[in-house]
């Protein structure tokens, strides 16, 4: 691995993103406007926004960051442009480390951005820090990212990207403990729950916004997620194919 590398991808990445007004709208609005909608939803219903607005802070940024990253890399293979840089002295963890830094860029403003609009527009109330909120929001954006990378590598068009979703994201959203609590799922359910890095990331974020401090729980929690991320990076480059045939 080259840190020189890995920023200089970095960077690249990151100066094609400023001029996709699109995709930028995509990252840091779009998960605003869902959390404002919740909170309009449920209106008359305040404790339910508190309690469910925290969760979501988890998983809008893994949904939109998986959609973006999963696109942008296979639009980096079709193109051609990802056969040509492994040409020159770079690895693929090299280039996925650096679309890595770059998302996760974007996804502390992202972070900052849901987590004020929350906290300061739109009125919700907990008990724990906005710190650690954030960076549980963060630790998910960068999920989101590590997955997007990884299940691009099995994807032949943007469209077929796209179709992972529900593979990828849907089983996890249902399981995370979001409608039922994983402890009062059926066996089988629960057990499968606890693979699933979304659950902990849920986890994380219900722990955080009802504790005052980090506790042993959230902290847990927050070494799984790194796994999983640090596990979906090396997966990634282990399966990524230089072109799409």
């Amino acid at each position: 691995m080259n840190a020189r590398i890995t920023l200089a991808t970095a960077g690249r990445v990151l100066t094609q993103l400023r001029h996709d007004h699109r995709t930028i709208a995509l990252l840091l609005i779009v998960p605003c406007l869902l959390l404002a909608l919740l909170s309009w939803v449920f209106d008359g219903e305040p404790a339910v926004f508190d309690r469910i607005g925290p969760l979501l802070l988890a998983i809008f940024p893994l949904v939109v960051m998986f959609i973006v990253t999963s696109v942008a890399m296979l639009r980096e293979r079709t193109s051609g442009t990802l056969e040509r840089l492994l040409t020159m002295p770079m690895n693929k963890l090299d280039l996925l480390l650096g679309y890595a830094v770059a998302f996760g860029v974007l996804a502390v403003v992202q972070a900052g951005l849901a987590g004020a609009v929350s906290l300061w527009l739109l009125g919700l109330d907990i008990v724990g820090s906005a710190g650690w909120l954030l960076v549980t929001a963060l630790l998910s954006a960068l999920l989101g990212t590590a997955l997007g990378l990884l299940a691009s590598a099995f994807a032949q068009t943007e469209f077929q990207a796209v179709q992972f979703m529900p593979a990828f994201v849907l089983p996890q959203l249902l399981l995370c403990g979001l409608f039922v609590p994983r402890e009062a799922m059926q066996s089988v359910l629960s057990a499968a729950s606890n693979v699933l890095p979304l659950s902990y990331a849920v986890d994380a974020m219900a722990e955080v916004a009802a504790s005052t401090g980090l506790t042993a729980a959230a902290g847990r929690d927050f070494l799984v997620l790194g796994a999983f991320i640090v596990g979906a990076l090396v997966l990634g480059a282990a399966t990524l194919r230089r072109r799409t045939a």
